[in-house]
């Protein structure tokens, strides 16, 4: 793609990466086949190639952007699925993050918008305060339907996302250790996170369970806190760099000190954002290279677990797992095949879903955003796995795992419960009625 920015634009880093960005893209339109709002909406600008014509001119004319701007970048989900297709390389990732950060900058939203945006960006990256908003959704989730109703959409959205289960405390972020029974294999730290110990403790706790058995060792780094993605998806930059600084602190004390083999990451959103460290602060010298150092030990749990020798597999029911397969995973962080190895080698018996590509309207906060399209993409996603008649839905995001649920009774769960469950460890708690009680 032809550019046309001047010497001095180019003098900003940032401009100057987009650029290159841009001039990677060379008009062909594949990544129209394979986007979510472009499949539902039909619209060249909610097409990547679109929104990279509408970001190429914000950014060379140097001015606000526009509504109709606003629109069609708040409309992009993130997930990434253009990346997978492009034949030309187009990083269009780094390119709507910078977007969004000038829109973030530049555009005054409406004040309802600006007050939820913030609300979620403060809440949501709080354990402590989320479990409180949880708690209070699940008094009010009978109204979800009134609230809709009066024109309260995203209210609505956000009541209905509520899970039925009780929320768990917040994780502690003290330092904790996890050592195991026998000889030390290894030793990695586990990001705590956010959403995921309140909506979902069993996951992480699977985790820990699973790694031990392998002979490694695991630690909560002390200080750790929300990795910074969904305040970075929402272009609040300094917010999101200062929690990924607070996270790389924390786990460089752990390398210094007793050492780490990896960092883990059970919310595949998440670890999509660690392992972006080193470009998100390339341009900090108190951290470029720290940054680049954590984003190269960071992987998925199943990335990791696919290189260790598990233990056999315990006596579990032969079930048919219905493999969503995560934008951030299989899109963003390119891990595809491993989940559903570990999966087969332990007995289940794994099924792809039709239009695995596409997302499934969760997208960290895209689901309250942009609540009518998220549950277009919702429906679209539970029809396809429907069809697959599963007795259980595995993925490896927490809000795929949430958004999916709210869609339909059959259980989901995170695949590394699954493969705990297959080694030894107790029932996911989604399905412990039906075989057994769960931890």
């Amino acid at each position: 793609m032809q550019t046309s920015f001047t010497l001095a634009q180019l003098t900003d880093p940032k401009v100057a990466e987009s650029e290159k960005i841009l001039r990677a893209c060379v008009h062909c339109g594949f990544c129209t086949a394979t986007c979510p709002t472009y499949v539902l909406l039909g619209d060249e600008l909610d097409s990547p190639r679109g929104r990279i014509y509408l970001i190429k001119d914000m950014l060379e004319h140097d001015r606000p952007p526009s509504a109709g701007v606003v629109k069609h970048v708040d409309r992009c989900l993130s997930c990434l699925a253009c990346m997978t297709t492009c034949p030309s390389g187009v990083h269009y990732m780094h390119l709507v993050d910078y977007a969004r950060e000038r829109i973030e900058q530049a555009y005054r939203r409406p004040l309802g918008d600006r007050v939820l945006r913030a609300l979620l960006a403060r809440i949501l990256t709080d354990p402590a305060l989320f479990r409180l908003a949880v708690v209070a959704g699940k008094l009010f989730r009978p109204l979800a339907p009134l609230a809709g109703g009066i024109g309260l959409k995203r209210l609505a959205a956000m009541l209905r996302l509520v899970p039925r289960s009780r929320p768990a405390p917040p994780p502690d972020r003290s330092g904790a250790v996890f050592p195991t029974a026998g000889p030390r294999k290894g030793r990695v730290a586990l990001l705590a996170g956010c959403i995921n110990p309140v909506l979902s403790a069993g996951t992480n706790e699977a985790a820990v369970r699973l790694l031990n058995r392998a002979g490694v060792e695991v630690v909560i780094a002390q200080g750790e806190g929300c990795c910074g993605s969904l305040a970075h998806h929402m272009g609040r930059e300094e917010q999101a760099l200062a929690q990924a600084r607070k996270n790389i602190d924390a786990w460089v004390r752990e390398i210094e000190g007793p050492g780490l083999d990896a960092i883990l990451v059970t919310v595949s959103g998440c670890g999509t954002t660690v392992k972006d460290y080193g470009y998100m602060l390339h341009g900090d010298s108190a951290y470029a290279e720290k940054a680049a150092r954590i984003a190269s030990l960071a992987r998925d749990i199943t990335e990791y677990l696919h290189g260790l020798a598990l233990p056999a597999a315990a006596a579990v029911p032969s079930l048919t797992v219905a493999y969503h397969a995560a934008c951030s995973l299989q899109h963003g962080q390119k891990v595809r095949h491993e989940p559903k190895d570990l999966l087969s080698k332990f007995g289940y018996i794994v099924k792809d879903v039709p239009e695995g590509h596409l997302c499934c309207g969760s997208a960290g906060t895209y689901n309250i955003l942009q609540p009518a399209l998220a549950e277009r993409l919702r429906a679209r996603k539970v029809a396809n796995i429907e069809k697959l008649a599963p007795d259980v839905i595995a993925a490896g995001n927490i809000g795929c795992i949430t958004q999916i649920a709210a869609g339909t009774a059959i259980p989901v769960v995170h695949t590394v419960e699954l493969i705990d469950w297959a080694t030894g460890g107790p029932v996911p708690a989604a399905l412990a009625g039906r075989f057994g009680k769960a931890a």
